[in-house]
C-alpha cells in the first residue's frame, strides 16, 4: 500500500537517502528543503526511476511563518500523509563553551529545536483527523551523552529526545506513533558544515574507522516505518561497530613499516 511520506531536510545525506529508499518502496512523498532547485532535481529523478509523485514543499524550517504557510497552502498534499521524518538539523561549531560563536548557537537551536517543533505542530492536525500517524525525529548519541566542545548542539539534541518521549505521551490517543533515531557518526554534508566548508578538518571526524552512511540510517528508519501498527519502536541508538557512544571510538591507524596496527 502506497504511503505519502514527509521527509524535512531532503536535499542531502539522510534525507536524501530517505527520499530514495522510500521512494523505491512506491511510496508518495513530500520533500522539503531550502534549495530550490535541489528539489526540483531530485522530485524529477524519483518520479522518473521510480514512478511515485513527489511534491515539492521549499522552505526554511527555522521560519514559523514559513512552515505553516507552505503546509496550509498544500493542505491537500499534507492531508494525507502517514509518516513524518523530521531530518532537518545541524551542528555549527565545535568550540568551549566560552569560546563558541553564539550566532552558531541561535541557529542550532532554530533549527534543531524550534524547526522540529514548528513543523511537527502543523502536521499533526493531519494525522489526528485520520487518528494514525508515524513521526520520526533524528537524534543523535549527543542527545544521550554530552562531550567536550559539543555543548549547544549536544542540548539541542538533548531536546529532540525529550520532545520525542513528549510527543510520544500526548499522542497516544490518537493513535500516532513516535520514534526517536539516534545515531552515531554518520559521514554525510555533516562535519563540513559544522566546520563551515573546512574539508580538511571535517575529513579527520572519519579517519581510522568505518562510519556510517546516510543508506544505513535510511534503511534503519524505513525498517521502524514498516512494522504492524500495534507495534512501534520507541527510541533506537545506531552506532558504527568501532563506536562504543559519542564519545569513544577505536581508530586504526595504518603506519609505513609497520606490521601491526595501532589503536588511538
Amino acid at each position: 500500500m502506497k504511503r505519502t511520506v514527509f521527509i524535512t531536510g531532503a536535499t542531502s545525506g539522510i534525507g536524501l537517502a530517505c527520499s530514495q529508499r522510500f521512494a523505491a518502496n512506491g511510496d508518495n512523498l513530500i520533500i522539503n528543503g531550502r534549495r530550490t532547485n535541489r528539489l526540483e532535481e531530485l522530485k524529477s529523478s524519483l518520479e522518473k526511476q521510480f514512478s511515485v509523485k513527489v511534491h515539492i514543499s521549499a522552505f526554511d524550517v527555522q521560519d514559523k511563518q514559513a512552515v505553516f504557510s507552505a503546509i496550509d497552502n498544500a493542505a491537500i498534499e499534507f492531508n494525507n500523509v502517514d509518516i513524518l521524518i523530521n531530518n532537518a538539523g545541524l551542528a555549527l561549531g565545535k568550540d568551549f563553551f566560552e569560546e563558541a560563536d553564539m550566532d552558531d548557537w541561535e541557529t542550532m537551536i532554530k533549527t534543531n529545536v524550534n524547526g522540529l517543533l514548528y513543523v511537527s505542530r502543523a502536521v499533526i492536525p493531519f494525522m489526528i483527523k485520520r487518528n494514525k500517524g508515524h513521526i520520526i525525529n533524528i537524534g543523535s548519541v549527543a542527545g544521550i551523552e554530552v562531550y567536550e566542545k559539543g555543548n549547544v548542539y549536544c542540548a539541542t539534541k538533548f531536546a529532540v529526545d525529550a520532545i520525542s518521549k513528549s510527543m510520544r505521551i500526548d499522542l497516544l490517543r490518537y493513535n500516532i506513533k513516535v520514534t526517536a533515531i539516534h545515531p552515531g557518526a554518520v559521514e554525510t554534508e555533516f562535519s563540513l558544515v559544522r566546520f563551515k566548508g573546512d574539508a580538511e578538518t571535517a575529513g579527520k571526524v572519519y579517519e581510522g574507522f568505518t562510519p556510517l552512511y546516510a543508506n544505513d540510517i535510511a534503511e534503519t528508519i524505513f525498517f521502524c516505518s514498516s512494522l504492524a501498527p500495534a507495534v512501534c519502536i520507541n527510541e533506537l541508538v545506531i552506532t558504527p561497530t568501532a563506536q562504543a557512544n559519542s564519545i569513544y571510538i577505536k581508530r586504526v591507524l595504518y603506519k609505513p613499516g609497520l606490521s601491526e596496527q595501532g589503536f588511538v
